[in-house]
């Protein structure tokens, strides 16, 4: 992006605070930004296709009754263009929900200013390319990112949390019974078990979470942002959603899995690569104490 103009679609209510501190940040006509600014849903889809913007952001004051579904909408009519949403600061429950269906940012409304859009839109900007280049590393059976994808964009986002003060969840998982899987079930069937475990992952998270799978048996999922209260419940959720799953299969069918949890904060002095290492260090132990006192292997968590 050195050598071209950055092309920024808004479409926020006036007075324009976005589009004032976009102008102050990258300047305009000149400048190192194509701005477009809209001030109407219905222009809003249209522009998207006519401007090809390199990032949108949006007013959810100017999305009406149902900013969220206008948010899903935007996002599937432009899903490789990161969305940054424009919201007050009462409106967080609203927001999250459009964080969970296609936006990537939340910005607070009445605190934009030249520093605040620089840094939003430079990561988004530097967000984009890294999955670009992650989404060269996936698994071929699951599409989910492979352990160099994880490796490549976990370090960023570990970067990225320390500059902005956020905080990770990485969640490691063991499909334990592939083999007895194999030889009930055949080849074929446990490559679709595998992979419908790769979707009860990714829709246990969010679209900008990262999930993967680095072994014939092994997955991860890392929740950006996510507090350390939210590693439980991560655990949780998918536990619940594989208990439903193993309930509409055969005994023969159903999937036994181990889990381990992992919270990053910038206050801890440690890579990504050894929050992985000390994550699966725990997920080995989790084993190696259930192999000692002879359990039987459960579905999901094992606690």
């Amino acid at each position: 992006m050195a050598s071209e103009k950055i092309r920024v679609l808004v479409a926020e209510n006036s007075p324009g605070e976005a589009a004032t501190a976009l102008r102050a940040a990258y300047g305009a006509g000149e400048g190192r930004m194509e701005l477009t600014d809209v001030g109407s849903v219905s222009t809003l889809l249209p522009t998207v296709s006519m401007v090809n913007p390199d990032v949108i952001l949006l007013d959810l004051a100017l999305a009406g009754p149902d900013p969220v579904n206008l948010v899903r909408r935007l996002h599937r009519s432009a899903p490789q263009v990161p969305l940054i949403i424009l919201a007050d600061a009462a409106d967080k429950a609203e927001a999250s929900r459009c964080l969970e269906v296609g936006a990537i940012d939340c910005l607070v409304k009445g605190l934009l200013d030249a520093q605040v859009m620089e840094r939003a839109v430079g990561a988004a900007l530097q967000r984009n390319a890294l999955e670009g280049l992650a989404d060269l590393k996936r698994d071929p059976l699951t599409n989910l990112y492979t352990r160099d994808g994880l490796m490549t964009l976990g370090t960023r986002a570990m970067e990225t949390a320390r500059r902005n003060g956020g905080t990770l969840v990485l969640l490691c998982a063991l499909l334990e019974n592939l083999t007895s899987m194999r030889e009930n079930l055949g080849s074929k069937n446990t490559e679709q078990a595998v992979k419908e475990l790769g979707e009860l992952l990714r829709a246990s998270f969010r679209r900008t979470d990262a999930v993967a799978r680095w072994g014939e048996a092994q997955f991860a999922a890392l929740a950006v942002d996510a507090a350390e209260p939210s590693a439980p419940v991560l655990r949780q959720r998918v536990q619940r959603r594989l208990d439903t799953f193993n309930q509409l299969r055969d005994a023969a069918g159903g999937m036994q899995a181990r889990m381990a949890v992992g919270f990053w904060s910038p206050d801890r002095e440690r890579t990504f690569g050894e929050l992985m290492d000390n994550v699966e260090g725990e997920l080995r132990s989790e084993g190696a104490v259930a192999m000692k006192e002879g359990q039987k292997p459960v579905n999901a968590t094992g606690r």
